[in-house]
């Protein structure tokens, strides 16, 4: 098998954070509009999923209550729904949001706590939807202070398989289930670059895996770049990604993105 081989099921998930502090676009999208039109933009790029956040999970971001976060999310996944049969994933880890997104039209839920909080599980047992259960160190308000490891990939990838289990447990069907080994949430940038490079150690728990590297931190680092200036970086972050094994791509930039692995898809059945 060729080294550039890119599986040909790999798709593109759109970020859209209807939030005022997000760290990616600092609350370009906090509005129904501008949201509901950069919805219709990435669907005409060709974006596989959507990902509508309405609570930011930065480090440090405060929590939203429910009924904010509700007034974000819900009224985008349900317009969204009424133009396009797109997949529509609702970040979030509260139960009642979940359970108004589905309704509303979502077809996947993308829970940074892996549905360990209040009710969550049993929601999204009962909803029957998409699961994609992430790992993080600790909770978005201390997750990056001094996050440490004996061993980061085996012990994400323990831990992924215990909520893989609990999802099964409470009636979660496996090929409903993703897994996400959490980029940036409570790792370093050491942590980050083994997670990635042993992705493929985290395709053997027999579920899809999900890559969400787009404008973090880690390349700001490296590159000595500010957020908006983070596109080539996370460009190279999501080939890499996508030929070590990743099944989705979580990214800001979808017509980037998704003409790069074009072009590494191309290359890779030219020299089969």
């Amino acid at each position: 098998m060729s080294e550039l081989t890119i599986s040909g099921n790999l798709q593109v998930m759109g970020v859209i954070n209807v939030t005022p502090d997000s760290f990616s676009d600092g609350g370009k999208f906090e509005s129904f509009e501008n949201a509901f039109t950069h919805a219709r933009h990435l669907i005409a790029q060709g974006v596989d999923i959507l990902d509508i956040g309405g609570e930011s999970t930065r480090p440090g971001a405060p929590q939203v209550d429910l009924q904010e976060e509700l007034k974000r999310s819900i009224p985008l996944v349900g317009a969204i729904r009424e133009i396009s049969n797109i997949p529509i994933s609702i970040d979030t880890s509260k139960a009642k949001v979940m359970q108004a997104a589905v309704e509303a039209g979502a077809t996947m839920i993308n829970c940074i706590w892996a549905l360990r909080l209040e009710d969550s599980l049993r929601v999204a047992a009962d909803l029957g939807v998409k699961v994609c259960l992430m790992h993080m160190q600790g909770s978005p308000a201390n997750m990056q202070q001094n996050p440490a490891y004996s061993d980061v990939v085996a012990e994400v990838r323990d831990f992924l398989k215990q909520r893989i289990d609990a999802a099964l447990d409470a009636g979660i069907a496996g090929e409903q289930i993703i897994i996400d080994p959490g980029f940036g949430f409570g790792k370093s940038i050491e942590h980050n670059l083994l997670l990635l490079q042993s992705l493929a150690e985290f395709r053997q728990l027999g579920v899809p895996v999900l890559a969400g590297l787009s404008r973090k931190k880690m390349i700001g680092t490296i590159l000595d770049k500010p957020v908006d200036q983070r596109l080539y970086g996370s460009l190279a972050l999501a080939v890499m990604a996508a030929m070590l094994g990743a099944d989705i791509l979580r990214v800001h930039d979808v017509a980037e993105t998704l003409e790069e692995i074009a072009m590494v898809k191309a290359l890779g059945r030219a020299i089969s």
